[in-house]
C-alpha cells in the first residue's frame, strides 16, 4: 500500500465530509424546501460537487498521480457550490464544508 501523508489524509477526510454534506443537504434540505433549492442549475451543482469530492478522495486513496488534476477541479466546483449555497441561504453547513474542501484540495493540487 502506498503511503498517505498527513496532508493527504486530511484532504481525503474533507472531501468525504463534503461529499456527505452536499448529498444529504441536497436530498433532505433542498428537496424539502423546493423552489430555488431544486432549480436545475443549483441542484446539478450540488450533485456535481458531491461526486467530484467522492472522486477526488478515491483518486487520493488509489495513490494515483492524477489526483492533482482531480483535486484542482474539485476545488473549483466546491467554490462554486459554496457560493451558490450561500446565495440561497440557510445552508451554512454545506457552505463551510465546501469551503474547507476547496481549500484543502487547492493545497493538494499545488
Amino acid at each position: 500500500m502506498h503511503h498517505i501523508s498527513t496532508e493527504m489524509k486530511g484532504c481525503i477526510d474533507e472531501c468525504l465530509r463534503c461529499y456527505q454534506t452536499c448529498l444529504s443537504t441536497a436530498m433532505g434540505h433542498c428537496l424539502e424546501l423546493g423552489g430555488q433549492h431544486t432549480e436545475q442549475k443549483h441542484f446539478t451543482l450540488m450533485m456535481a460537487c458531491a461526486e467530484i469530492c467522492r472522486t477526488a478522495a478515491h483518486f487520493m486513496l488509489l495513490g494515483s498521480e492524477h489526483h492533482k488534476h482531480v483535486c484542482r477541479e474539485c476545488a473549483e466546483i466546491c467554490g462554486q457550490c459554496a457560493d451558490d449555497c450561500e446565495r440561497l441561504g440557510d445552508m451554512q453547513e454545506c457552505v463551510e464544508a465546501c469551503r474547507r474542501c476547496a481549500e484543502s484540495c487547492r493545497e493538494m493540487a499545488a
